[in-house]
């Protein structure tokens, strides 16, 4: 064993014992470590089993959280089935998905994709936004199923739409059954996905967005956000001229 990694046996330890209000010393010595692992392949490697061996093990939620701040900053496809097994546990399903969100590695979004279709409620909810804020496109057709009924789901499926803004989004948005507040978000998602189809220079994708959804709006709108929709789609088609 390297004498590196053999200077992480008794940080390591006291990761494994940390709790609120603990020592942090131990703590610093990980830190400058996983700094240092930037640039070092091996000591990431060993970092990242190490890591993993505390979140199977019997650490307290401390612990587990510390393990995946450190996760986001250096953990690769390796440490994604240790921060998946947290996906479901409710005090642990934010932390890990947070992690996950920042992993560079494909195996990191299928894990996110995976647990949606086990979570309900607020966890469903935080995996949905997790997959929008990687910009996950696979997971398109996924939450395209969940923009259904009137409920905090439905809103927040419809919210990462808008915020990958593909083209088949943006379809998916278009073709939504919706009613109430998720109504009022897919029109919202929807204009999110012109604006970015001008953005990437798709001028006729944007125009047909902003007519569809004015033409539903009406000529004159009775509510006060009937008007601001209008108006946003006024402003969005001079910004398709001339394309």
């Amino acid at each position: 064993m390297p004498a590196e990694s053999a200077s992480l046996d008794a940080p390591f330890a006291a990761v494994a014992a940390f709790d609120w209000g603990g020592d942090i010393e131990p703590l610093a010595v990980i830190d400058a470590a996983v700094v240092a692992a930037g640039s070092d392949p091996g000591l990431r490697a060993d970092l990242e089993r190490r890591f993993a061996a505390v979140l199977a093990g019997e650490a307290s939620q401390a612990a587990r959280q510390y393990v995946c701040r450190q996760l986001c900053l250096i953990g690769t496809a390796a440490s994604v089935p240790a921060l998946a097994a947290m996906l479901t546990d409710p005090d642990d399903s934010h932390m890990a998905r947070y992690a996950l969100e920042r992993i560079d590695a494909p195996e990191a979004a299928t894990a996110l994709r995976a647990a949606l279709a086990e979570l309900e409620g607020n966890l469903r909810v935080g995996m949905i936004a997790s997959l929008a804020a990687r910009g996950d496109a696979a997971s398109v057709p996924i939450l395209a199923s969940l923009v259904a009924g009137d409920s905090a789901v439905a809103a927040a499926a419809a919210e990462a739409l808008g915020r990958l803004a593909t083209p088949e989004a943006a379809a998916a948005l278009a073709g939504a059954a919706t009613s109430g507040e998720t109504a009022e978000r897919v029109v919202d998602a929807r204009l999110a996905c012109a604006a970015a189809a001008v953005a990437a220079g798709d001028k006729p994708a944007a125009r047909a967005i902003y007519k569809a959804v004015g033409e539903a709006v009406g000529g004159a709108p009775a509510t006060h956000r009937g008007r601001a929709v209008r108006i946003a789609c006024q402003r969005g088609l001079l910004a398709t001229l001339g394309g």
